[in-house]
């Protein structure tokens, strides 16, 4: 009977020691299935984070395009209230021109008396009228050149002046509000 219960024994413990064996290749088993998991998962978390940076750069210069056309929007309009009536006095300039002509011409009878003072009369009217939507004469004659506001046409010799200061005005210049409608024609002093 030593002998079976010997052999009984020795049965247990192999099995026990088979269990064992199972219990630590299928723990070792696991624990590879486990870390492919986890690098799986490691991996689609990085791919996600990218794809998401991706998307909120795209959603940030998308939202900063679209503040920049408001802001293009805005201006515009704001310029274009600005300067509304640029094209309407662009085309009353020579008007202006005119009337300054017709009241540089000298007065012989006393007819033309009365005629003179209802052109100056229409003049400072149309002039006003102009100012009130923006429209301003550039000084010219007795002011250095600047290029931004004057036109020179010829040139003169002053010695009594300093080079570069306009000597005549050639044709008036007009500016709505900031900006030049037309630059003043001038003579400049060499």
């Amino acid at each position: 009977m030593s002998n079976t219960t010997n052999e009984k024994e020795t049965k247990e413990e192999l099995e026990q020691q088979f269990t064992a064996t199972e219990e630590v290749v299928d723990a070792e088993q696991t624990e590879e299935v486990v870390e492919a998991v986890v690098d799986e998962t490691e991996q689609k978390i990085a791919e996600l984070t990218a794809k998401l940076q991706e998307e909120e750069n795209r959603y940030l210069r998308l939202r900063a395009d679209y503040d920049n056309m408001l802001r293009r929007n805005k201006l515009d309009r704001e310029a274009a209230e600005k300067y509304r009536a640029q094209s309407l006095l662009n085309d009353l300039l020579p008007v202006l021109d005119n009337l300054e002509r017709a009241l540089q011409v000298q007065i012989t009878s006393e007819d033309a008396v009365s005629l003179y003072k209802g052109v100056e009369m229409v003049q400072r009217q149309f002039l006003d009228a102009t100012a009130r939507e923006g429209l301003e004469q550039i000084a010219a004659e007795g002011e250095a050149f600047d290029p931004n506001v004057h036109q020179a046409v010829m040139q003169e010799q002053d010695a009594e002046k300093e080079s570069g200061t306009v000597l005549r005005e050639l044709q008036k210049g007009y500016k709505l509000k900031d900006r030049v409608l037309r630059p003043a024609m001038v003579s400049v002093n060499e």
